[in-house]
């Protein structure tokens, strides 16, 4: 299986098909295998797709440390490196948008061609005095880390159920779900509890002030985990000449749920 190595950390990682590469970045707490409906729609567009398990999760190490974004953006550049990769498209679904921001506010664009924002956690969903609308106060977090810790299985449970559903109802199949659970329950229990701080309180306002590539926001308009107005609303008026997709019922999974409206958008993007 191909791994990157970065510090003490071994990223597993997939690289498929050939052309304009583009690389997939997951959401909390899943792995690349929640890109399952966009890779072969993107091979066969003639590009390369590649997908990686973040520090923590899927089958990458389960390290003690390095659960924060600049960590988190050095091991994304590691794999940008090692793969030699240019004219990119980064694709950042949820908390994988963060990564996309910290990259580009970082290292640049010299390797990168286009973003994509999925669904994502940017512009800053910390709720305070400076940044008010914010989706996430102090007790909401606090919530979320209690429950990794009490009972994390219990909280997933719950999560993903959240994670799949627009309004009262359930956006995918119940094989479906079950199976983003699997993927969860198996993340490192100290990874699944940091990155609640990284998404939570990471502010990226500075990172998208960075950014004047072609950029693509898509999101749900049902999504109740990263809700739209703090998030790809904000994000889609802060970076100029932003193009913005809202798909209608979409849940917070929103690339699982509606993979057609999804893609279209996506592919649509990756041809201009």
């Amino acid at each position: 299986m191909p791994f990157v190595t970065h510090g003490e950390v071994n990223l597993y990682y997939e690289d498929q098909g050939t052309g304009d590469p583009v690389v997939l970045i997951h959401g909390w707490p899943l792995s690349g295998r929640s890109w399952e409906a966009q890779v072969p729609a993107l091979i066969a567009e003639g590009h390369r797709v590649i997908t990686y398990d973040r520090r923590g999760f899927g089958r990458s190490d389960q390290v003690w440390t390095g659960y924060d974004y600049d960590t988190l953006a050095a091991d994304l550049d590691a794999l940008i490196r090692h793969l030699d990769l240019r004219d990119i498209t980064l694709v950042g679904f949820s908390m994988g948008g963060g990564e996309v921001a910290r990259y580009i506010g970082t290292y640049g664009t010299d390797r990168v061609r286009r973003a994509v924002f999925a669904a994502a956690v940017p512009p800053y969903l910390y709720k305070s005095d400076d940044n008010p609308d914010g989706g996430l106060d102090d007790a909401t977090i606090k919530t979320f880390q209690q429950g990794v810790v009490t009972d994390r299985i219990a909280f997933l449970d719950g999560f993903t159920e959240a994670f799949f559903k627009a309004g009262r109802k359930q956006k995918v199949s119940d094989a479906q779900l079950a199976y983003a659970r699997q993927i969860a329950y198996f993340a490192s229990p100290k990874g699944t509890l940091d990155c609640i701080t990284a998404f939570g309180e990471t502010d990226f306002r500075g990172d998208l002030a960075k950014i004047s590539l072609p950029t693509l926001v898509i999101h749900g308009d049902s999504d109740a985990i990263v809700p739209f107005e703090v998030s790809g609303k904000r994000t889609a008026a802060t970076v100029e000449g932003a193009q913005l997709v809202v798909i209608k019922d979409g849940p917070h999974g929103v690339n699982a749920s509606h993979p057609a409206e999804f893609n279209e958008a996506l592919l649509d993007f990756l041809r201009t």
